[in-house]
């Protein structure tokens, strides 16, 4: 405003509202990918709308965004990160085309570049609130890591009661969200400082420990109190930055106790000298694996829903653009943008997305008018965006509560940029896409329905046969083990998401992936008992009767679930075939 160039601030404000829409709680570093690429994709999309809506028919401009929303649609189904590049893609492709701004595509897209890189600047330059002491550069990777032994021993304290399932899902996520927080730009496998170095190896040596925590889980014997106090201690260590002092030595009585005071020395060993935690054996998805999610069922699924849901909202609000009878149509980009975000299946159930998106934006609207009659123009609206802005993290939580505040957002940045009050045609565009995405959600696809839930189940189902064949092999590679167990628990907790919003569907939906819960508790399990089977072979070098049966069980439990929901997984290997009690096989140094 102050260089006379509205429009330019318009943009960049934009791509940095979709940047903080983006952005979660974690590390700075991990928020690199998580902001860049969606702004990468939303430049682009920018430009391509930009470029097609100078270039273009309506009817041809229709179809490019239909071609759009398919592409976008397809890659989403490959993760998080991904998704919300397509959705981002996909609404500055309308904006881009819709919006009536004089700066060409090029210095529209450098513009938003300019707005989302602003914000992720901020993002890694500035100290959270509580991270004002100290070096707060690591304070997300930190928290995540202590997080990691905090739920280690959340979890022997619940050993052999009923909440050990929950705890178990708990270290999960944690150590889910400790490897992301880890696995950003210059956090690779040989650090840069001794501070990474460090938190590196403080999350290299939670593996084992998780390992014997969820071993005694599936034993299911109570253990002694005071087992859990030793990873206490270093979850406070770690946020302290501080070394461990003495631990608490739990009893080694059976061999994941063993296991659990052999994994506790290695971690005193490890907090003491910051070594050992240079490669946190993560695997890249190859590209191959990545073109098969975007052409396989579930991106399929995705794209033909995004793409008919886009493409629609697209035709109708050309067509609604060019009626001499409906009148001055300025923001018909309004219709297929809003579409996007109430389309896209991971973003929660599809009835509950349109009640709160017709409810938020019917708020938004309103307060939006209160504040356009009382608030000087323009400084008053640019107080209202940063308001909105500030606001954006918290409002996250929910959606309703998001589209509130992103439409008071959006209808001020309309207003800075010069032109009239467009309140009430937001709700008129907001209703009707929403009545356009239930009728096209609800519409029957090709194909096997539930792609998505499907997909998640494959993978979680190779995961775990792969992390069964490595323990009962003639490998003595605990990194790669190690590795393994944690590809196998992240796929099952992707696919426990996905079963999740799917049941959560209207019946229309929700009876595709019927089924689909039981089979993942019985993979779950399976994982669970090869992680007793690997810490009692580390221990003995033989399965136990138990062992060997409760393997067995599963094995033909999951044959059952898996003909019920009819999905293709890799046989498990037969129960028996495990090492013997010649084999070679290692253990840490007391």
């Amino acid at each position: 405003m102050a260089a006379g160039h509205p429009s330019v601030g318009v943009v960049a404000a934009i791509a940095a509202m979709l940047a903080g829409i983006n952005d979660r709680p974690g590390s700075r570093r991990s928020s690199v990918r998580r902001i860049g690429v969606p702004a990468l994709a939303g430049a682009a999309g920018l430009f391509a709308g930009t470029y097609a809506g100078e270039h273009l028919g309506a009817a041809a401009l229709t179809l490019v965004l239909t071609l759009l929303g398919l592409l976008a649609g397809g890659v989403s189904a490959v993760g998080p990160v991904a998704s919300a590049a397509g959705t981002q893609l996909l609404v500055t492709a309308a904006v881009g085309a819709g919006m009536p701004l004089p700066e060409s595509a090029a210095q529209r897209a450098l513009a938003f570049l300019a707005g989302a890189g602003w914000l992720l600047v901020l993002r890694l330059a500035l100290p959270t609130p509580a991270s004002l002491t100290g070096d707060f550069r690591f304070d997300g990777e930190r928290a995540a890591v202590a997080d990691v032994y905090d739920a280690v021993a959340a979890l022997l304290d619940a050993v052999g009661t009923e909440h050990a399932v929950a705890r178990r899902a708990a270290l999960t996520a944690a150590l889910d969200h400790a490897q992301d927080a880890l696995a950003g730009p210059r956090l690779r496998r040989y650090a840069s400082s001794a501070a990474e170095r460090r938190l590196h190896a403080q999350y290299a040596a939670a593996l084992p420990l998780a390992e014997a925590a969820t071993a005694l889980a599936w034993a299911g014997e109570r253990v002694p109190a005071r087992t859990g106090q030793g990873p206490r201690r270093l979850a406070a260590a770690v946020r302290r930055n501080a070394p461990t002092g003495p631990l608490p030595a739990p009893s080694r009585s059976v061999p994941a106790l063993r296991a659990l005071d052999d994994a506790l020395l290695h971690a005193a060993e490890a907090f003491d000298r910051g070594r050992g935690g240079g490669d946190l054996h993560t695997r890249r998805r190859p590209v191959a694996a990545l073109a098969r999610t975007v052409l396989g069922a579930a991106g399929r699924e995705y794209g033909l829903r995004v793409a008919l849901c886009f493409g629609a909202s697209a035709a109708v609000a050309q067509a609604l653009h060019h009626a001499h009878w409906y009148g001055q149509h300025r923001h018909w980009y309004w219709l297929p943008a809003t579409a996007v975000f109430l389309v896209k299946p991971d973003l929660g159930p599809l009835a509950s997305r349109v009640l709160c998106r017709a409810a938020g934006t019917v708020l938004g609207a309103l307060l939006f008018a209160a504040c356009a009659a009382a608030l000087p123009h323009p400084e008053g609206l640019i107080a209202l965006v940063a308001v909105c802005g500030a606001l954006i993290p918290v409002a996250a939580r929910h959606f309703a509560a998001q589209t509130t505040v992103v439409t008071v957002l959006v209808l001020a940045l309309v207003m800075v940029g010069g032109e009239p009050q467009a309140a009430a045609g937001r709700i008129g565009e907001t209703l009707l896409a929403c009545a356009i995405v239930l009728i096209a959600g609800h519409l029957p696809m090709p194909g096997q329905r539930a792609g998505g839930v499907r997909a998640r189940l494959v993978a979680a189902g190779d995961a775990a046969h792969a992390y069964l064949t490595h323990v009962l092999g003639e490998s003595d590679d605990r990194a790669r083990r190690w590795t393994l167990r944690r590809e196998a628990y992240r796929a099952l907790a992707e696919a426990r998401t996905a079963i999740a919003l799917a049941g959560a569907e209207l019946p229309a939906l929700a009876r595709h992936s019927e089924g689909a819960d039981e089979l993942a508790a019985t993979l779950e399990l399976l994982v669970d008992t090869t992680t007793a089977c690997a810490v009692h072979l580390d221990d003995t070098g033989r399965l136990t009767p138990r062992h060997v049966r409760r393997l067995a069980e599963l094995r033909d439990e999951l044959a059952r679930r898996r003909e019920r929901v009819a999905l293709r997984l890799p046989e498990l290997p037969p129960a028996g075939q495990h090492r013997t009690a010649g084999h070679r096989h290692r253990t840490l140094s007391s």
